[in-house]
């Protein structure tokens, strides 16, 4: 029976790094012959980041009716905890070690753990990676990433951005890159398997739902965008709202519905706890990102207000519970990714999912995803009018739900495990 571990965030955790874990989790325990571990953080982060990152919102158990093993071990703040993770993973003798990779700042205690299995224990160490160039660079993004993933035999990455950006990182590193699951026989070169992020089958439409209800009491108008998930500096909310604006201003039958929490708006800011993080990691920020700008006074929202957008702009600003989720999806027309950079992101996974339509901005993986007029339209960066112009397409020339399908049809998570499992 092949035992396989999956390193990551546990169902535990709020984000899409947790949702991608538990689902491939999911999908490796479908197969009877599989025997499937997760094995979690108990703390992500450095104690001082000023933020909430348990769901605490969620009733739903993605994991029941499984047969996964959860184990919740490790954390960051504790280097002891690092040794005892990979002495625990060891003790299940897995065949495969799959590492979700998606911040730079977890570089050290990931490595160690990845290190140490290589030397003792003959499992197959893979990295998952989500990024290879972090989208908030700092000045140690780069020392700390190789730190952190160089002690894999096999990488998977979810686009050809990723892959160049994994050659530029080791340019001597002898690699074979492939689509379809193959590992290097050649002694020292190390496997890359450029796959896709798959799409999220943890949320599904409700057939049942009354979507025009659910408009009704929302206040929604009759074409509905929607932002999904974390507000981040990098996903443009800021600018997306602007587009709206010009939107708005040449159409009465429109509607934007933010859903999300404001990332680094998660704690009480009268605690002093909170006042202490805020003002230590504020002072990591100033040493080591690269721009010197700090993302924790974020607030995109405050817009609604300044341009007069009340009446058509509807804010969940908060953290949407896994059984709410596919409301928001169902009531909405088209997602809005005006992203200012962009990596494989799980709300488009997520959007698929819902068969809508995508208006994004032509960065990143994104133009390997969104076909421009087939099942989304994509916008210039950074350029206000032909975002809204995109949106005013997509309202007199709707995409097909079935272009959506069909666009997505390959990125399931069973193709997905199926090229991990091949070797």
């Amino acid at each position: 029976m092949p035992k396989i571990v999956c390193f990551g965030p546990g169902p535990k955790f709020k984000g899409g790094i947790s949702n991608y874990n538990t689902s491939l989790a999911k999908t490796l325990d479908k197969d009877p012959e599989n025997e499937v571990h997760i094995v979690s953080w108990t703390n992500q982060y450095p104690s001082i980041i000023p933020r909430e990152f348990v769901d605490k919102s969620s009733k739903s158990d993605f994991l029941e009716g499984t047969r996964i093993q959860v184990k919740y071990i490790t954390n960051y703040n504790n280097p002891l905890s690092w040794k005892e993770t990979a002495k625990y993973i060891a003790s299940l003798n897995p065949d495969k070690v799959i590492f979700q990779w998606a911040i730079s700042i977890q570089g050290i205690p990931m490595g160690s753990i990845a290190k140490w299995l290589r030397k003792n224990s003959s499992a197959e160490v893979i990295f998952d990676l989500h990024f290879v160039v972090q989208k908030e660079g700092s000045t140690i993004d780069e020392r700390l990433t190789k730190i952190g993933i160089k002690h894999a035999e096999t990488y998977i990455t979810h686009a050809f951005k990723t892959v160049n950006e994994l050659k530029a990182l080791f340019p001597n590193m002898d690699m074979l890159v492939n689509e379809d699951g193959a590992r290097s026989d050649k002694k020292g070169q190390r496997s890359v398997i450029k796959l896709f992020h798959p799409v999220y089958d943890l949320y599904q439409p409700d057939p049942n739902f009354d979507v025009e209800s659910f408009k009704k009491e929302l206040g929604l108008k009759k074409n509905v965008f929607l932002f999904f998930g974390f507000i981040r500096k990098y996903k443009g909310l800021h600018n997306a709202i602007k587009a709206f604006k010009k939107v708005a201003e040449q159409r009465d039958d429109v509607s934007f519905l933010i859903c999300g929490e404001e990332f680094w708006a998660t704690l009480d800011t009268s605690k002093f706890t909170t006042k202490l993080k805020r003002f230590l990691f504020g002072i990591a920020q100033a040493l080591f990102l690269k721009n010197k700008e700090s993302e924790q006074d974020y607030r995109p929202l405050k817009l609604v207000d300044e341009l007069n957008l009340s009446d058509s702009v509807v804010v969940k600003n908060e953290f949407v519970a896994n059984e709410d989720v596919h409301k928001y999806f169902q009531v909405s027309d088209c997602s809005i990714l005006y992203y200012l950079t962009a990596t494989p992101s799980g709300v488009e996974s997520l959007t698929y999912n819902f068969e809508l339509p995508i208006l994004a901005t032509n960065v990143g993986h994104f133009p390997e995803t969104v076909k421009d007029g087939f099942n989304g339209y994509l916008a210039e960066a950074e350029n206000i009018d032909s975002m809204a112009n995109q949106m005013l397409k997509f309202l007199d020339s709707p995409i097909p739900k079935e272009n959506v399908s069909k666009a997505a049809e390959f990125m399931s998570w069973e193709n997905y495990v199926k090229a991990i499992l091949n070797n």
